[in-house]
């Protein structure tokens, strides 16, 4: 395919995975549950957290987050007490466990009262165009509260050539908002055209097969790669066509 089919390719994968249905079988149902934007914003970040492994294991363990916070996170973020939080002591999704989920609404905490909270901290400064050194300055702050050396590898850094596939999906469903119902599209303080795509093993190995990246690794190179090419499809909303690549790979086995 040339660049105006592969465009007309994905496009129409874009419009056929960019439904309703898709939130049934994706994380992104947990900050669905809310209309408050700061629960939106809590259960997003902890359901994008996990989001790695077995996606029913993902979304059963970030119900079961949601449960332990009483529905409702934000306001147990910030009114909890320590005793609140030896209830998460049978907690764990895979190497996350109750010592790193108590330290997340401990920090979490310390983003809202002292930062301004999700939206303001992850917002790109100095007219950057994209998130690479926002998400950086984001988990310096994150951490800037006494914490385990173990929970440090739950927040990824991009300056370290991560690819930062959970914080990326998370920036998405916050910022994007095409009407389509999927993406929440709560920070109108951030632009779409700055968002990355998630990048993993099924949006990789898909992007390789359409000739839209040629690096083996799925680090922040390959993502810098894949969005310079998605950028040229679309300016505004690059990574609408997230949806394609992991529709193609997912539900297709592309």
């Amino acid at each position: 395919m040339d660049k105006e089919e592969l465009k007309e390719f994905l496009d129409e994968k874009v419009i056929l995975y960019n439904t309703d249905n898709f939130i049934e079988s994706d994380p992104i149902q947990i900050p669905h549950l809310f209309s408050l934007k700061e629960d939106q914003e809590i259960a997003g970040f902890l359901a994008a957290t996990i989001a790695w492994g077995n996606r029913k294991m993902i979304i059963k363990n970030a119900h079961r987050m949601m449960e332990l916070l009483d529905q409702a996170p934000y306001d147990f973020v910030m009114n909890h007490t320590e005793e609140d939080l030896l209830k998460f002591e049978s907690f764990v999704h895979r190497t996350f466990n109750a010592h790193d989920f108590t330290f997340f609404i401990k920090s979490l905490k310390n983003i809202y009262v002292n930062h301004g909270g999700l939206e303001k901290i992850f917002l790109p400064k100095n007219d950057h165009n994209n998130y690479q050194l926002a998400i950086h300055e984001f988990k310096k702050s994150f951490f800037e509260i006494p914490h385990q050396k173990r929970t440090l590898k739950h927040v990824s850094d991009p300056l370290k050539n991560s690819a930062s596939k959970r914080i990326n999906m998370f920036l998405r469903w916050m910022v994007r908002n095409d009407n389509t119902g999927v993406d929440l599209g709560i920070w109108t303080s951030h632009s779409p055209k700055n968002l990355h795509c998630p990048l993993d093993v099924h949006s990789g190995n898909v992007a390789r097969k359409l000739g839209l990246l040629t690096r083996k690794q799925n680090d922040w190179k390959a993502l810098t790669e894949l969005d310079t090419f998605l950028r040229s499809l679309d300016p505004n909303d690059p990574v609408k066509y997230d949806f394609a690549l992991f529709g193609l790979g997912v539900f297709e086995k592309f």
